[in-house]
């Protein structure tokens, strides 16, 4: 019998591209037909969105354990959030939680040392790029992270929070996350890290001249195994 996983979902599009990772890992590796339980609860978008620009992470660890609450409720017994522009909000909502929690950028810059990465770009939202969530894990590990310009930053957000966020998968969000990976590339990255959970709508691996490391899809194949390796 393997663990009931629970997602603590705040962007649909980056919960649901997990969601289905965790179900084609699971396929990989388990008899057939043979899946974990996964259960699955979030809060409104909007407040997440509001207390990470007031910078209030108290707010959003509040709201990161509430789901954990309704999650450890229905039996999850562990869980974890696939969206990397709350995961400053993690630590706060471990205490107090019913269940534990999985680390997404701990396991993302775990997998990067194990490849022996030196410099590493990071892609995703100006809380992502300019906060300390990857540069923090990864700095403790001898490796040099590296975020995008002031202008990519801003074409970022405008790409994610604009389009990507709500499944609408655009030319020009392509081109802007493309072009983003290409001049990382250009300064020297070795590989980069998508540390936007709907980034995938738009860039794989076949398409990036350099190692991607899908913060999401990382979790997902970790989930699996916890879930498994019980």
């Amino acid at each position: 019998m393997t663990k009931h996983i629970g997602i603590v979902a705040v962007s649909p599009e980056g919960a649901s591209l997990c969601h289905r990772q965790i179900f084609r890992y699971a396929s990989a590796q388990l008899d057939p037909h043979e899946h974990p339980i996964v259960s699955l609860h979030n809060l409104p978008l909007a407040g997440y969105v509001d207390a990470v620009r007031a910078g209030d992470w108290r707010s959003v660890g509040a709201m990161l354990r509430r789901s954990a609450e309704v999650l450890s409720a229905c039996g999850a017994e562990f869980c974890f959030t696939p969206d990397n522009a709350v995961q400053h909000g993690v630590h706060l909502a471990e205490a107090g939680s019913p269940i534990p929690w999985l680390n997404m950028t701990e396991i993302v810059a775990g997998t990067i040392e194990t490849d022996g990465r030196q410099t590493v770009g990071i892609l995703g939202t100006s809380v992502v790029t300019r906060g300390s969530a990857y540069q923090t894990h990864l700095g403790l590990r001898g490796i040099k992270a590296v975020v995008p310009s002031d202008e990519d930053v801003e074409a970022l957000d405008t790409a994610i929070y604009g389009d990507l966020a709500y499944g609408r998968v655009t030319d020009t969000a392509r081109a802007i996350m493309t072009g983003v990976i290409d001049r990382l590339c250009e300064r020297g990255c070795d590989a980069v890290i998508l540390g936007c959970s709907e980034a995938p709508l738009v860039v794989c691996a076949a398409s990036s001249p350099i190692a991607v490391y899908d913060a999401g899809d990382l979790l997902a194949q970790r989930a699996v195994r916890e879930a498994i390796d019980s």
